[in-house]
């Protein structure tokens, strides 16, 4: 998963570097609109959607505000709507200004009740107690909210206990006090600190949210959060940092970093000094900002650490902001013998390319060419499980390792206009037996390979019954860091060689072997505003309709005369496969323990009290097993194949 460098909790913690006015909300939004596939004014939908967004930003939880104080934004009748549209239209945002007074109440209200259950939390033993519809609705009494407030400091309380020893009236007092610096922090950016700048952008927020699922605005320290995850490196010196009860500690060192070459710091050591400036009594967001500074390319920090015997050392390290290049979130692989040769597993995680040429797709080949140096590479199981997504390109140029040329995707836009995104290198690097791995989390890019490389037959789809199902396609302005504002906005869908879109639908497993992830309600259809599901005309004979002029000559020499063939033969071969894994499994008595788990936990979410199954089912992979099991049956029926035909 993607490591992120500060803790955020509750609501979102914004650092603005180019501020805004409410003027410019308009001029931002006619841009966005320009890109999005559906909507490109405003209306009523979006008026009525932007008002609940624009709730749910600051109260996520639902733990500060009342359903009768805010009823009138939740529920806008038609009149009061288009009134409301006609005001946005003119660029008057009062009544988002207006509802920021009501936030700003419920704050004050907010920190009063904590005053008075805060210090009984601290002298008696600590119960959650049920509340009505606590994840639907917000609070129907001020009883009820009382109640849901008490239930989030508790769940904060338990939260810290698992990552240290509480075990003092002292250390609960600053478990409570953590929780309330954390809280006024960000709430002072609705109450104390409230501006045009933060309401623009928090206006901003909700108007692009309520376009579809996946259309945002970004801060710039979000955007380059965001660049982080698709680009693989950064500046800096590889530290992750935490609040804690005892300070700003560290939680992580990054592979290959400064940190980590220094061989002075160690997890759950305290961050004291910045450059010679003590930091213990300062705010985490001002220490973030000096540790972001660029003022110098070295940073001097100074820590402390607890020894064993109680004693306390302290000391001081110099070091020097170097490009940081995350290797360990990069593409892993694992080898596993098998007859005369071996199998691969490869694990990526996202769709990554940066400016130093860190390609996904070259790290796949990379491995692949090591491999093939030393051992005969019999199958490779490509697993996607927890693959978000990242470049398109990257999709395009990772399934066409497994294919010779064809359309991989196709994308419509608002006009209907069709866009084939094609691979053109004329052989497969690889062509062997292939498993996708997937779960419910393998979304967006991963769905584009998964269900590229299922149509056309060369791969077989193994994990949770379906994936995600995002099957539209961002634009975004997030990896130019020169952009005048951050935002991604939906401008298409894509579908694959068979007109199949993943949107909704996801890509349905050949064979369902479930993850952990299978008993949650994880995908697309559990968004708000996706997107609908529909199709197109399939692409396998490509009639270059998008292509003109004299580089249509040359795709009709060099393209069409080897196009991928869609294959049949592992399709044909399922119900075999499937029938001796369906067997495998039923006859493993620790996928027996899982299964009956998850069917515990779906119960569990439907309000049914169940004690679950408390086995660790981390120290196995059962998923990853069963899939390699299948490819070894794979890899047999080839191999029997092959001989009967004298091969």
């Amino acid at each position: 998963m993607i490591k992120i460098f500060f803790i955020i909790f509750l609501i979102p913690f914004y650092i603005f570097s180019k501020p805004l006015t409410l003027n410019e909300i308009n001029p931002i939004m006619d841009r966005i609109f320009e890109y999005h596939v559906k909507y490109k004014e405003y209306n009523p939908t979006i008026i009525s959607r932007s008002f609940l967004l624009y709730i749910d930003q600051f109260d996520p939880l639902k733990i500060y505000l009342m359903e009768e104080e805010i009823d009138q934004y939740l529920n806008l009748d038609e009149n009061r709507n288009n009134q409301i549209l006609q005001r946005v239209q003119k660029g008057d945002f009062s009544d988002y200004i207006e509802l920021n007074k009501i936030f700003q109440k419920s704050i004050i209200r907010s920190r009063n009740i904590r005053k008075e259950i805060t210090k009984p939390l601290i002298l008696n033993d600590l119960k959650l107690k049920k509340t009505k519809n606590e994840n639907n609705n917000y609070a129907s009494s001020f009883a009820e909210l009382v109640s849901r407030q008490r239930n989030s400091l508790i769940n904060f309380y338990f939260n810290q206990k698992r990552r240290s020893k509480i075990d003092t009236k002292e250390k609960k007092q600053k478990v409570f006090s953590l929780l309330e610096r954390k809280l006024f922090r960000n709430e002072a950016f609705y109450l104390e600190n409230v501006n045009d700048n933060i309401i623009s952008q928090n206006i901003l927020k909700a108007l692009t949210r309520s376009l579809d699922a996946h259309s945002y605005f970004f801060t710039e320290d979000e955007a380059d959060q965001m660049r982080l995850s698709l680009e693989k490196e950064f500046q800096g010196v590889g530290i992750v940092l935490t609040e804690s009860i005892e300070g700003v500690i560290v939680t992580d060192l990054l592979t290959n970093s400064p940190a980590q070459k220094a061989k002075v710091i160690k997890i759950n050591d305290i961050l004291t000094e910045i450059n010679g400036k003590s930091v213990e009594y300062s705010s985490f967001d001002k220490v973030m900002k000096k540790m972001k500074s660029k003022d110098s390319p070295e940073i001097q920090l100074g820590f402390k650490r607890v020894l064993d015997d109680g004693t306390i050392s302290f000391w001081k390290v110099k070091l020097k902001r170097e490009p940081i290049s995350m290797d360990d979130q990069r593409l892993t692989y694992t080898l596993e013998p098998f007859l005369n040769g071996v199998i691969a597993k490869l694990d990526l995680t996202s769709f990554y390319e940066n400016s130093n040429g860190v390609t996904s797709e070259k790290d796949i080949k990379k491995a692949i060419r090591t491999i093939r140096k030393e051992k005969d590479l019999v199958g490779i199981v490509l697993d996607l499980r927890e693959n978000a997504g990242g470049f398109l390109s990257q999709a395009i140029k990772v399934t066409a390792l497994f294919i010779k040329n064809g359309v991989v995707v196709i994308s419509k836009n608002s006009k209907d206009e069709m866009r084939y995104l094609r691979n053109i290198e004329g052989e497969a690097f690889y062509n062997g037996p292939l498993v996708i791995l997937t779960s419910k989390l393998s979304a967006s890019a991963s769905e584009i390979v998964a269900a590229a490389l299922q149509d056309y037959g060369v791969a077989l789809i193994v994990g949770d019954k379906t994936t995600f199902g995002k099957g539209s396609i961002q634009y975004q302005t997030i990896t130019d860091k020169t952009a005048d504002y951050f935002f991604k906005v939906t401008v298409g869908k894509y579908y694959t060689v068979s007109g199949k879109t993943t949107q909704i639908e996801g890509v349905k497993a050949d064979i369902v072997v479930p993850s952990e992830y299978s008993a949650f309600k994880i995908g697309e259809k559990y968004l708000k505003y996706p997107l609908k599901s529909d199709k197109v005309k399939e692409a396998y004979t490509d009639r270059l309709t998008d292509i003109n002029g004299k580089i249509k000559i040359w795709f009709r020499h060099n393209y069409l005369p080897n196009l991928q063939k869609k294959v049949s033969f592992w399709q044909k071969m399922v119900p075999n496969l499937k029938e001796n894994s369906q067997n495998r499994v039923s006859k493993d008595p620790i996928f027996q323990k899982f299964l009956k788990r998850q069917n515990q936990i779906k119960l569990k979410i439907k309000g049914e009290d169940i004690e679950l199954i408390t086995d660790d089912f981390s120290t196995v992979d059962l998923q990853m097993t069963e899939a390699t099991n299948i490819l070894k049956d794979m890899i047999i029926i080839e191999s029997d194949m092959r001989k009967a035909a004298g091969l």
